[in-house]
């Protein structure tokens, strides 16, 4: 478990970003490559592309359990998808006490002024830890709902 949560932590220290390093580290996990990944969680990044919104290394996980969990077909169900999707958010909110970026760093980087906060309080910190722990909680529910 812990070599994905390092292996997220690194591919974030490489250059990706929060949502693309989760995802890059469940797929590595679930074994699957494909051109796609790190692309499809490009705009998540950043609290939804600097936004304020959920955060990226969140939604990067829920990404990961969609590759385990998503459907093929209307047909499918959605509920284990869902449960997975909400023990996610509840486990990353109990730790953090917040699911939005802003909430999490102190401050919108969708400003001028929050990129400038960001960069003095080194705030890239916090976001590799969430990058690291979203990887972590991903694949430990995947783990536990596939054995």
């Amino acid at each position: 478990m812990d070599n994905y949560k390092k292996s997220a932590e690194q591919k974030f220290e490489e250059g990706l970003f929060c949502a693309e390093s989760v995802l890059e580290a469940v797929a590595e996990k679930l074994d699957i490559q494909s051109p796609l990944i790190p692309k499809i969680a490009t705009g998540f990044c950043s609290g939804l592309a600097r936004t304020s919104g959920m955060c990226g290394a969140l939604t990067g996980g829920i990404l990961g359990l969609n590759i385990a969990f998503g459907r093929n077909n209307p047909n499918e169900t959605v509920e284990e998808n869902y449960a997975a999707v909400q023990l996610l958010l509840k486990q990353f909110h109990e730790k953090y006490g917040a699911i939005n970026c802003a909430d999490l760093l102190g401050c919108d980087i969708g400003t001028e002024k929050g990129q400038n906060h960001f960069r003095e309080k080194k705030l890239g910190s916090r976001c590799k830890e969430f990058t690291g722990i979203s990887a972590e909680l991903t694949i430990s529910i995947i783990e536990a709902r596939k054995s």
